[in-house]
């Protein structure tokens, strides 16, 4: 990752009105340089936007990639390079403004919709549409010693970098949250020799976003594969070292404690909703957004995880809404967004799917499983294979496959063309999929 402040074509724009403390104009300004941010701004220039956009960020470091964080990159198996979307380059070439490290404090709004934003440093952004594509942070900790040297988080770039620049002395790790990116995090810091011991307060594993069938499966997996893993764990505090200022291990509501030299907390992420709630616009998990991407405001588009936007499943029951946190999702609510800043309404038109990968564990999910009312297992333990299949009223809505890319695919593709998968037929895990789909 690179730490200087702004790009060649920010650094003209600020300079031409004034420097720092000056203007930087814009026709549309997005707040947030995250993957829908990007995507925004990349899509409305294959549209054919031709106004200025100002691609803004509170990061030093250009927009990049942010699964690989947990995974490759801790690992050291990809260098920060490979996870930079863009060039330089190709932001001045597209009349893109990209601008880091600047935190906007305030927002000055018009009725129709222009406004002018105002960063920490006291810089301002002038525009005539604006977009937020702010994200969500790491939920915090609430226990004593949270603060203690050697407890981290792994939400963004410069999260990664202290957790890596820490790896070398740590011997036994505590990883707090057994959701997704704690289950990746655990199976990398494995991986790499530590030994890890992973605290889930709930009765089962990602069980925000599976089954319980999925849960079972990657309890056992992970465990066979040497993670330390305590469901419905209750506790105390972070207990410190000699050093009192180090972290020395999580002691438990037993009075116990589990030896670590690092503590990593994933306990899922808030949506940052504090520009969308001074601007009064409608939140609730999130900036309420229509179909389209549109704020309550009527101007403004907020856009990815922390958008709260109508379940875009074809059939999904009138009024369901969720809060998506995926890269596809980033990518596709960016186009819809981008359609609206053209005078065009576009709906989702893709179907959501999200993935993680844990050590050898290929977890793909396809669909949503809101409102499901029975599933289909298929199991395969001799090549390794495993799905959940998930109804509603007896039609396929959701899948989560791990090592079972066929599967996968063919739930996806059923999903996308409005067909169901029979779930009596389905339950023999020999059945390709893709031979069973119907019409209907």
């Amino acid at each position: 990752m690179d730490a200087t402040k702004t790009s060649a074509t920010a650094e003209h724009s600020a300079a031409a009105d004034g420097g720092a403390a000056g203007a930087v104009r814009t026709g549309l300004l997005i707040i947030g340089a995250s993957q829908s941010g990007v995507q925004l701004a990349v899509s409305l220039r294959a549209l054919g936007f031709d106004e200025h956009i100002t691609l803004l960020g509170e990061e030093d470091h250009r927009p990049y990639q942010r699964p690989a964080l947990s995974k490759e990159f801790l690992q050291g198996t990809v260098e920060s390079e490979s996870l930079i979307f863009r060039s330089n380059e190709y932001w001045q070439e597209h009349n893109v403004a990209l601008v880091k490290g600047e935190r906007i404090e305030r927002i000055e709004r018009e009725a129709d919709g222009s406004g002018v934003a105002h960063a920490a440093s006291g810089t301002r952004f002038p525009f005539k549409r604006l977009a937020l594509t702010v994200g969500a942070r790491a939920r915090k900790l609430d226990l004593p010693g949270a603060e203690l040297d050697g407890v981290v988080y792994l939400r963004n770039a410069d999260d990664a970098l202290a957790l890596k620049a820490q790896l070398d002395g740590v011997r036994e790790a505590v990883v707090i949250g057994g959701g997704f990116i704690g289950l990746e995090a655990a199976s990398s810091l494995h991986k790499m020799g530590k030994a890890v011991t992973v605290l889930e307060y709930g009765p089962r594993l990602i069980g925000r976003a599976v089954g319980e069938e999925t849960s079972g499966y990657f309890l056992n997996a992970h465990r066979e594969r040497g993670l330390d893993i305590r469901l419905d764990a209750r506790m105390n505090r972070l207990a410190p070292a000699e050093d009192p200022s180090r972290v020395a291990g999580v002691e438990l509501s037993d009075d116990t404690v589990v030896p670590a030299q690092l503590v990593l907390v994933g306990i899922g992420v808030v949506p940052n909703t504090e520009l969308a709630e001074q601007l009064d616009l409608d939140v609730d998990n999130g900036i309420v957004v229509d179909r389209h991407a549109v704020a309550s405001d009527g101007t403004t588009v907020a856009v990815g995880d922390v958008a709260n936007i109508p379940n875009p499943l074809p059939g999904a029951p009138e009024g369901e809404r969720i809060r998506l946190e995926s890269v596809n999702n980033a990518i596709e609510h960016a186009k819809v967004a981008a359609y609206s800043l053209m005078g065009r309404s576009e709906d989702y038109a893709g179907i959501p799917w999200f993935w993680s990968n844990q050590a050898d564990l290929k977890l793909q999910i396809a669909g949503l499983t809101l409102g499901y009312d029975s599933t289909v297992v298929r199991r395969d333990d001799e090549r390794g294979k495993f799905s959940v299949l998930y109804y509603r009223d007896g039609r396929i809505i959701a899948a989560d496959c791990v090592n079972a890319p066929l599967d996968f695919m063919a739930v996806k593709n059923a999903l996308a063309k409005g067909q169901n998968i029979p779930a009596d037929a389905a339950a023999d895990p020999a059945v390709v999929l893709k031979t069973i789909v119907t019409d209907g």
